[in-house]
């Protein structure tokens, strides 16, 4: 059991994702010979740290909309109804089911909407730790990463090339970097 006692400034209490300081990413295998990335800039969200750390919760959203990889026509047929289809689809949502030890880190285990199909995800959860910031307040960071299948979200585009394999892989390689401020009363 790990306990507010038992990580170095842990805080219990509730916190706001802060999107200027966060970054949600991702890497894609395409041509079957390198991976691209991206990111999505926009993310909300909020996290309940508990007195026993792994009663904590948390729910967040990311704005489909807000991808980019930084090459705009790619950005497009990523948006586009091929893939996220993000005008019927504009927003994606987390929400934890538990939070259990792994040696020195966590898995967080959660309930991932895309595309509006919910399927459990299990995050490999490291806390970067807690403390004060340069305005007063109290911040906590924390890396998440995860392996999905986008198929099993409903985005099953196939786009075969010749000779084998397919120009955008299935499984996609899921990075959180999230800093999140502490609400005061």
């Amino acid at each position: 059991m790990t306990t507010a006692t038992t990580i170095p400034g842990y805080v219990v209490g509730t916190w706001d994702i802060d999107a200027a300081h966060s970054d949600v990413s991702f890497s894609v295998r395409h041509m079957m010979v390198s991976k691209v990335r991206g990111r999505f800039t926009g993310v909300s969200g909020e996290l309940v740290t508990a007195e026993k750390f792994e009663d904590s919760s948390v729910t967040a959203t990311v704005d489909a909309t807000s991808l980019t990889t930084g090459q705009e026509q790619r950005d497009g047929h990523i948006r586009s109804a091929d893939f996220f289809d993000v005008e019927k689809y504009p927003e994606w949502a987390f929400r934890s089911t538990g939070l259990t030890a792994k040696g020195e880190d966590f898995v967080l285990a959660g309930d991932l909407t895309i595309k509006g199909v919910t399927r459990p995800v299990e995050f490999d959860l490291e806390l970067g730790g807690f403390g004060p910031d340069a305005y007063g307040g109290t911040r906590a960071g924390f890396t998440a990463t995860t392996t999905v299948k986008r198929s099993e979200f409903g985005v099953d585009i196939e786009l075969p090339m010749d000779g084998g394999g397919v120009v955008v892989g299935d499984k996609i390689s899921v990075l959180l970097e999230i800093e999140a401020v502490l609400k005061t009363a």
